[in-house]
């Protein structure tokens, strides 16, 4: 079976992967010279995405790469302690969750595919699909045009596939949050803990922040606001948002003394939300990762590696004829945990959008909540092996 991959960020080379060890022959197109690049900042796998990886045989090269949290404390505003759990995890999994910069997980993933036999081409950007009986053609902008057997489309929230496959789609959607990322020095001197990534519910947004394995401390505001914000790609751009987000966080103590102790900012990130997609796949093109169901709720990176996955084993086997059918089954497979993820990702964004007495009455649910629940009501979510479906 020959497969385009469109995408080379973390759920396409993990699709690429993936097919290469049911022994599809695997073209990745990319749209930029360098698919890891200076795009967002720290991303988070849970432990059923790290299952994942040890099924595609790449845990061991992304565990070393970032940087393993246990535990994860929420805080209010005011410094209280919310509630301390397991992170990414259930409470007796000893895999623990693992933080590194988005860059560096495209980079193994896509490093591990190629080892594996995928080809990936970048500089491809894609302009339209066209499927027929028997085959799906890709058509990209400087006139190349390449047919498979199956198109995987993993070409993110503003995937043009998406597109071609329903017209009246949603279209991604300003989500009122806004991301400024960076890193600051001397966590010892700052008081953070190794091992735990601590997120505090402020006035303006959620702060989180966590000691990296070099020192530093890694922080990402998701800042609340309404209004959709512009962003500058000017030189001095990152100092302007430092200014800015520490004045937003000036009467929190914790997230102050981060954001006083700054040394760099990453691109500022507007966060967008998708409506539920009803068309994940046509006979010979798929949805993939954030191109089908943009979750957030620290899943995205885990979620993409499961379906990368569940894909490869609807797919195990399978004459090219029995795509359509594979498909099929694909969706079946993945649609009901997705579906009840989106429910949990959006009441994760509400969360930190929540004014100042929804923002109490959150804290006192956390603190009642969390100690006796958490681990029970989340076992679903982390406790997934998709290594099982994978068999």
């Amino acid at each position: 079976m020959r497969v385009i991959v469109i995408g080379a960020g973390v759920a396409g080379s993990a699709a690429a992967l993936a097919l290469r060890h049911i022994g599809a022959e695997v073209t990745v197109y990319e749209a930029y010279a360098d698919p890891a690049g200076d795009v967002g900042s720290f991303i988070s796998l849970a432990a059923n995405g790290l299952r994942g990886l040890e099924a595609l045989g790449c845990l061991p090269r992304v565990q070393r790469l970032g940087v393993a949290l246990p535990r994860q404390r929420m805080w209010s505003a005011s410094g209280r302690l919310l509630g301390d759990v397991p992170r990414g995890r259930r409470g007796d999994d000893p895999l623990h969750s693992v933080t590194l910069m988005r860059g560096a997980l495209v980079e193994a993933l896509r490093a591990a595919a190629a080892e594996a036999g995928a080809e990936i081409v970048t500089g491809e950007r894609l302009t339209g699909v066209t499927e027929a009986p028997g085959a799906v053609t890709a058509g990209f902008l400087d006139g190349r045009r390449d047919s498979a057997d199956l198109l995987v489309a993993a070409d993110g929230i503003w995937s043009l596939v998406r597109g071609v496959l329903d017209p009246a789609a949603p279209r991604p959607r300003y989500a009122g949050l806004y991301c400024v990322s960076g890193v600051s020095a001397d966590a010892r001197g700052l008081g953070v803990e190794p091992g735990v990534f601590n997120m505090t519910f402020a006035r303006n947004g959620a702060f989180i922040h966590l000691a990296a394995g070099d020192g530093t401390v890694w922080w990402s505001a998701q800042i609340a606001d309404p209004r959709q914000p512009r962003l500058d790609d000017a030189a001095e751009a990152g100092a302007g948002w430092l200014r800015e987000t520490a004045a937003l966080y000036r009467r929190e103590p914790v997230p102050s003394a981060v954001l006083a102790a700054a040394v760099g900012t990453h691109p500022t990130v507007l966060m967008h939300a998708l409506g539920p997609v009803p068309t994940w796949h046509g006979g010979r093109s798929v949805l993939i990762g954030d191109a089908a169901h943009p979750v957030g709720a620290g899943q995205g990176a885990s979620m993409a590696v499961e379906d990368a996955l569940v894909l490869a084993a609807a797919l195990r086997g399978r004459a090219p004829s029995d795509v359509p059918g594979a498909l099929a089954r694909y969706d079946a497979a993945r649609r009901p945990r997705v579906t009840r993820l989106l429910g949990a990702a959006k009441d994760n964004r509400e969360a930190k959008k929540a004014g100042p007495v929804a923002r109490r009455a959150q804290a006192a649910a956390m603190r009642l909540f969390l100690p006796l629940f958490y681990d029970r009501s989340t076992a679903w979510l982390h406790g997934h092996d998709p290594a099982v479906v994978v068999g």
